[in-house]
């Protein structure tokens, strides 16, 4: 089973997120802040980072350069509202996807199978 590292501030998106993602049958772990999330990439593995981009103390590029040098085989994905952030993420980020809010989360799942080179929309494990 893939796992997956959801930093994300809205609680509510969270939630929702996490929720799709873990009926995808995808493990996963989630944090409310990219501060949070930073030491969990040096502790554990995960399979991706999902993370915001605009988050307080830390922010998703922040952590996405931070897992770049603790876990390299990570895979990123950002998800943000703001396009000006969009366009610096992939500046910094070029190999990152980038999922722009809004979003359908079927598109999320989605765009997370085809990272993990899932067929379908829909995982059982």
């Amino acid at each position: 089973m893939n796992r997956i590292l959801l930093a994300e501030d809205d609680d509510a998106m969270r939630e929702y997120l996490a929720r799709a993602l873990t009926n995808a049958g995808y493990h996963v772990t989630d944090v409310d802040r990219g501060s949070a999330a930073a030491p969990l990439l040096e502790s554990g593995t995960f399979d991706l980072l999902l993370t915001d981009i605009v988050m307080p103390e830390m922010d998703g590029i922040e952590l996405a350069q931070h897992a770049a040098s603790v876990a390299p085989n990570t895979r990123i994905m950002f998800i943000t509202g703001f396009a000006a952030v969009s366009l610096k993420a992939g500046e910094v980020m070029p190999h990152a996807k980038l999922l722009s809010k809004p979003f359908h989360l079927k598109d999320l799942v989605a765009e997370v199978n085809a990272l993990f080179g899932q067929q379908s929309a829909s995982r059982t494990s």
